[in-house]
């Protein structure tokens, strides 16, 4: 009797190319969300609260965290 300890990986290609889709799409959202401070702490910079910033970031950033769910859902041994 041959014992073949052959490894596998949990995941296929698929999975990994999702969950990468997924790492880019939350980074992008969280770049998005970073910056507008104001040199002069006294001085109030209204950009914060732009629609980059308040809307269209965090829903990236949920989208980013949903393609990951999927990723890690989807059968990889399914044709």
């Amino acid at each position: 009797m041959k014992n073949s300890n052959k490894k596998t990986f949990v995941f296929g290609k698929k999975n990994y190319v999702t969950m990468i889709i997924g790492l880019a799409f939350i980074t992008l959202g969280f770049i998005l969300m970073s910056g507008g401070g104001s040199e002069d702490p006294n001085i109030f910079n209204p950009e914060i609260y732009n629609f980059r910033r308040i809307k269209l970031a965090p829903t990236l950033v949920l989208i980013g965290f949903g393609i990951q769910v999927y990723a890690i859902l989807l059968n990889p041994n399914k044709k």
